[in-house]
This record gives structure tokens, sequence and C-alpha cells, in this order.
């Protein structure tokens, strides 16, 4: 077993561009192509090119694929319509988050759910041992797919002048077949920065030119390259969670304050539902920590374990930090006692290296774009 990274169809492509690779999940990734401010600047006011060719497909089909899907997941898969998409989790038995997903309904029996790609594996693995006995397929499709995203303001119009798909039509958690720059694609409409924008599904030997032709389509229109790096920065101002940060083994949806993803309404048993009732009522009776977020009054920058105190005592713990474009400030998103949750309390602050930190703490999302 090498334990080289694994490297996307766009590899040689990242490199002549001069980006600054990293190893993120055992890819190869783009961390940044020049600045990371003016990238995320660009996402923000104009348009940034993504490779997100490292998420992981897994295509599944038959006759039985809704209601497999709907025992494996915690959501209800089955109303979701064709062309429509559906953000889930996939839970272990005693309720903590394995993953979250987004499933597209590509067919009346074929649906692609795509986990994150430090948790492809664990979710393949997850489906495959819970389709027993479901006359449904599990099927490995990572690597049928290079996935390219196109995020911003301008990219409809980007996209438009490439494709003749009805992206008018296409509502916000949705998908469809289309040929983008004379590719064949799944034209998704779920972005991860804020921002309205497109996933494009391609197969990987068609990437390179696709991503060529949305180069020189963006042009006009001020898109860039863009890197794992601004991608974290967007998302974090979104305030959405990340796998790893404010979603892991330890925590249950209703922990991570969404709880609105599991549907205890839907028909059958699913994997994990004794143990989400459970967490259901433990969150209404005594919530535990809220996740909420933080915002500096000064210039250094909270990470990841970094703890949130009040009174010199530990009320929380930071999930996420960065340097905020947008605000101007450093931000966080963190896990706090419910006491010192409320936005506006008073007193809080972040433990940098032994010197505490003022923060006010904020409702989520920091940015939210004018429809």
């Amino acid at each position: 077993m090498s334990n080289a990274p694994r490297l996307t169809a766009l590899d040689a492509l990242h490199r002549s561009l001069g980006a600054t690779m990293t190893d993120f999940a055992g890819w190869d990734m783009p961390l940044r192509y020049a600045s990371e401010r003016d990238e995320h600047n660009a996402v923000r006011t104009k348009a940034g090119l993504f490779d997100l060719s490292h998420m992981g497909e897994i295509t599944v089909t038959g006759p039985q694929a809704a209601a497999f899907l709907n025992f494996a997941l915690v959501g209800n898969i089955g109303t979701v319509a064709v062309g429509r998409a559906r953000y889930t989790m996939i839970c272990a038995e005693d309720g903590g988050i394995l993953d979250d997903l987004i499933v597209y309904r590509l067919g009346e029996t074929e649906y692609m759910v795509v986990a994150n790609a430090g948790n492809a594996q664990i979710v393949l693995d997850a489906l495959s041992a819970r389709a027993d006995g479901f006359d449904a397929v599990v099927r490995d499709d990572r690597d049928a797919y290079a996935l390219i995203a196109v995020q911003g303001p301008e990219s409809p119009a980007i996209l438009a002048s490439v494709t003749d798909a009805d992206l008018d039509g296409l509502k916000y958690y949705a998908g469809l077949p289309g040929t983008v720059a004379g590719v064949p694609a799944l034209i998704a409409r779920t972005g991860y920065t804020g921002e309205d924008g497109f996933e494009l599904f391609v197969a990987p030997e068609h990437a390179e030119q696709l991503w060529q032709a949305l180069t020189a389509a963006g042009a006009p229109h001020g898109l860039i390259p863009c890197g794992l790096s601004c991608r974290d920065t967007l998302r974090l101002e979104a305030g959405m969670p990340l796998y790893g940060h404010e979603l892991t083994t330890e925590l249950t949806p209703f922990d991570a304050g969404l709880g609105r993803v599991v549907k205890f309404e839907k028909e059958g048993d699913f994997v994990g539902r004794k143990a989400l009732e459970a967490a259901a009522e433990r969150a209404e009776s005594a919530p535990p920590r809220k996740l909420v977020g933080l915002i500096a009054e000064g210039r250094r920058v909270p990470r990841a374990g970094f703890p949130v105190v009040a009174e010199g005592q530990v009320i929380g713990q930071v999930t996420s930090g960065a340097p905020s474009p947008t605000l101007g400030k450093p931000i966080a998103i963190a896990y706090v006692d419910a006491a010192h949750a409320a936005p506006g309390t008073a007193g809080v602050g972040v433990d940098i290296r032994g010197s505490h930190e003022p923060y006010e703490v904020v409702t989520l999302p920091f940015y939210k774009r004018q429809k």
C-alpha cells in the first residue's frame, strides 16, 4: 500500500498555474494559487473556480434504493424528487455523526451520495454493510468523477455562456444533466461558500477541457482559480459546518444544532434512531453546548481547539477560526455552554496561548449574501 497522495485529473494544471499544493484527506490539493484574500474576495464579488475532485461519490441504484437510504441515513430520502438534492447525515448506532452528505436523486431508482473526502471510505463501508436485505446496489464511483465548482455572483452568467442547460430553472439543492462547453456534466447548485454557484460532475478525462473553457468564459467576469484555503474562510463566514471541526463522531446532529436533518416521522427504523430520539430529548430539556459565532475585538486569530473562557472558567471550545476577509476581523465558530451562548453575552473571550482575548458572541452565519 503506497502512502502517496491521490492526484486529481487537474493535478498538472494546478502545478502549471503555480498552485501551492497540500495533502488534504489523502489527496494532493491546491491550497492557494496566489493570494488567499484575493481568491476569497473574488468569490464574494465576482467568481472563483475550484477543483473539488477529492469529494467521494457513491452511487446507489435498485428498486429499493430509496427505502435503503431511508434506513441508512437520518433524512427522509424517499421524499426527494428526481432532479433534487438533500443535505443529510449518516450516523452510527450511538447517534454520532459519521459524515454529513448531499444526496442527489438522479432517477426513479438512482441516487448519488456525495461524502467528504476524509470520510468517503467510512461512508462507503457503512452503506455497503447497511445494504444487507435491500434490493439495492452500492457502487464506489470516486474514480468515475472529477468535480469542478464555479462559485460567486458572476457564476450564473459565466456558466450560461458555455451551456444551454436551463440554469434559471435549476433551484438551490437541485441537479440536472446537461452539456457544458461540449462536456457531458451533472450540473448541481448546492454550494458551500455562501454565494450562488454551480458544481459540475464530469468524467475525469473531460476535467481539463472544462476547466480551460470555464477559465476563458470567466476571464471577462473576473473569475480566478481558488484553493482550499479560501474555501475554508468562505464556508466559515457562511456559518457552514466542516466535518472534523463542527461535526464529529462524538456529537449527534442535535449537539451540532442540526437536529432538523433527522426525520423521525419517516416510515420504518433507521440506523441510530433510538440514540437520536434520546439525544433530541436531552437537547430539549437541558441543551448541551451550543454552536455560536465569535468575532474578535483584537487582531489575534483563534484556532480549532482553543478554549473559550468567561470569568476565568472554560465555557467552550473553538472548532474553526480564521481571519475574515469580509469582516476584516478574526472570527471563530465555537461550542459554548448554553448560559453564555446568547448573542451579545458579555465577558466572553478566547484563551490564545495564555492570554484571554475578548470576543463578541453572535448568531451564525457571520455573512449572508444579498438576494
